[in-house]
């Protein structure tokens, strides 16, 4: 019979007991912190509880499977003082690890609204930008010292506990083997039985999901299944009715299906040929959401370069992006795809090349295409990415000391970068080569920091500082753009990757998807302003279309500046839902094969069940289902790929 009084049996009592005590203080923070915004009942209380005791439990029987060891040492090496002083380090370390990771939960938290997911994998890999941003953003050394001196002082707490548990009778034989049985029998319970997202459900409030799970079983369990096969987690149709469907959201006139039966998507685009060739200066903007411009309704003056520019350019007011991160961002502009489920295809390793890219389309016609980073291109992939499809890179690690005026811990400042362009432009220039040029900003993002002396915002004081220094560089950019030789030919874009922020209530909020888009040329393109609900896979059909480029497409997104253009709609999604916004309505694939929708999702956003009969999910499933098929398929490749009647046969 098993005895708590048993010596290894209380070390994991005490162990656990103590871990458990932190994840219960940590969510209950959380849960304090952001009771009001997340709209939370006691009834919902008394449910994230639960759900947040059966994920904690569910990690601390991982956490107990190195016990066994200590279970089966002999008493001679048990008894020793050295054994004694050890546990005691054990306890310390434990205690601050778990000290560490309540304190960066609550930094996570405050950031993305959620636990540790796929962004904390990702920011583990790439530790260096990461580690220089937390030291640049943070107090950390004297946050590590508070850290430490509380573990001390908890440990001495549980001193007493410790020795009781070591000088308590060793277990017999049977008792060890019973509960090395039992242990990994209850481990392979939960591996069976409580995944990422068990029991949390896959719908309704974001935040009681978010509270009731344990940050770290999420990480590793995001860590674990950083892509999810379409298929098998959501709801689908027939392929006949999806390529229908795809077929009916690309019915413009200039467009014709490529013969041999192509999936859908792969269309012959005909444009009206310009005189000449036009250059291109397209500018991702890092998390400028459409709130912050002042001609969006904002009253803190931190945008008057983007608001004037809003009235001598094309400025969409209704356009959204697909995903809440960089990555995505630039997935959708350059692949023009939805954001299939799990990590987007910029970091699907060795599988991120070859594809007919918005660079690859421009290189094929002559262009320069070059990828403009402000930071190292390693980082989410970057460089890897882009060179495989179409484009050269350049990046801080390609621009000498001299020519960087400032740096933190994501890159060089944007004034920086646009310098960087302005030589690359005028050495195409110089050799009457057409240019491409996709820029990425990093100076909005923490620690938002920037060169002094700039705007009346010190530096590293916040969000609004970073954003006024954005709005700065870009008007001072384009101040000495319109000195060179090659401005009147140029077509400049701004656009952001994503928004500041996207958590919420609801899975999907759409008003935090919302962003701003520039299409700038003055003596070209006459301003004005466009209503039409546009998407960020719609950016790169839409250039090619003002550079009058014929082409094949493999595009999903339309050019949204054509009469003819099909009703807008916009594609968002995280790494796990997937939405189709109509305009005033949502519908949402959830894995488990959960469907359903928000009525009036920009107002008062009723959530309610749906099936494959709707019309506006079955528009969602078209997208998605096709976006994935065709990428896992090869058929958004730059050469052509399998017919989709062809593919389907061979699966």
């Amino acid at each position: 019979m098993l005895s708590e009084r048993t010596a290894v049996v209380r070390l994991g009592l005490l162990l656990l007991g103590t871990w458990l005590a932190l994840f219960s203080v940590t969510r209950l923070v959380l849960l304090v912190q952001f009771f009001s915004v997340a709209s939370i009942t006691m009834r919902d209380v008394l449910q994230v509880l639960a759900l947040g005791l059966a994920y904690d439990v569910s990690f601390l029987l991982y956490a107990a499977l190195p016990l066994l060891l200590l279970l089966w040492l002999p008493e001679r090496l048990w008894r020793r003082r050295a054994m004694f002083t050890a546990l005691q380090g054990v306890l310390l370390l434990s205690v601050f690890v778990m000290l560490f990771v309540a304190a960066a939960e609550w930094l996570f938290w405050d950031e993305f609204g959620v636990r540790f997911n796929f962004i904390a994998v990702d920011y583990l890999v790439y530790s260096d930008e990461v580690l220089n941003n937390i030291l640049e953003s943070y107090p950390v050394y004297p946050l590590l010292a508070a850290l430490g001196l509380l573990a001390v002082t908890i440990t001495a707490a549980l001193n007493l506990w410790l020795r009781r548990a070591w000088q308590a009778p060793l277990a017999t034989l049977p008792q060890r083997a019973l509960l090395s049985v039992g242990l990994i029998t209850a481990v392979f319970a939960v591996v069976l039985g409580v995944g990422q997202d068990f029991p949390r459900p896959a719908q309704g409030n974001a935040y009681l999901r978010e509270l009731g799970s344990n940050g770290l079983y999420q990480f590793f369990a995001a860590f674990r299944n950083n892509e999810l096969d379409y298929p098998s987690f959501y709801a689908t149709l027939p392929q006949g009715q999806v390529a229908s469907l795809l077929q009916a959201e690309w019915q413009e006139s200039n467009a014709r299906l490529v013969d041999d039966g192509v999936l859908p998507v792969r269309r012959q685009i005909s444009n009206q040929p310009l005189a000449k060739p036009r250059n291109v200066l397209l500018v991702t903007i890092e998390s400028l959401s459409a709130k912050y411009l002042g001609s969006m309704g904002d009253t803190r003056g931190l945008t008057p370069n983007l608001d004037q520019l809003r009235t001598q350019s094309v400025f969409f007011n209704q356009f959204y992006a697909t995903g809440t991160r960089t990555d995505r961002g630039l997935e959708a502009i350059t692949l023009s795809v939805p954001p299939t489920p799990g990590r987007s295809i910029v970091k699907r390793l060795g599988r991120e090349s070859g594809f007919a890219s918005l660079g690859q389309q421009l290189t094929a016609q002559g262009y320069d295409s070059v990828f403009v980073y402000g930071g190292r291109g390693y980082f989410d992939n970057m460089n890897t990415f882009f060179a495989g499809n179409g484009y050269r890179v350049v990046d801080q690690s390609s621009v000498p000391d001299a020519d960087m005026s400032f740096t933190n811990a994501w890159g060089m400042a944007d004034e920086d970068l646009y310098r960087q362009a302005m030589q690359i432009a005028d050495q195409d220039y110089a050799t009457g080569k057409p240019f491409f040029l996709q820029l990425m900003t990093t100076s909005n993002h923490r620690p938002y920091t920037y060169p002094e002396g700039r705007i009346d915002i010190p530096s590293g004081e916040g969000r609004e500082g970073a954003v006024k220094y954005t709005d700065y560089a870009i008007g001072a950019f384009l101040k000495t753009a319109r000195t060179k030789p090659w401005f009147n030919d140029t077509l400049f874009v701004f656009v952001a990757d994503h928004t500041a922020g996207s958590a919420g209530i609801e899975d999907l909020p759409v008003a935090n998807y919302h962003i701003p888009l520039f299409i700038y040329a003055p003596g070209w393109l006459a301003p004005r302003e466009v209503d039409r609900l546009t998407s960020q896979i719609d950016l790169a059909p839409t250039l090619l279309g003002l550079l009058g480029m014929s082409y094949t497409s493999t595009f999903f997104g339309v050019d949204a500046l054509r009469a003819d253009a099909p009703p807008g709609r916009a594609l968002i999604g995280n790494y796990q839902h997937l939405g189709l916004f109509d305009g005033r309505d949502l519908a949402i694939l959830s894995p488990q094969r959960l469907t359903r929708r928000h009525d009036d999702a920009l107002g008062f956003s009723h959530e309610h069940a749906t099936d494959s009969s709707d019309p506006l999910l079955r528009r969602d499933i078209a997208y998605y289902q096709g976006a994935s098929y065709a990428y896992r398929q090869h058929l958004l490749s730059w050469q052509a790929g399998a017919t989709w009647q062809q593919a389907h046969a061979r699966r």
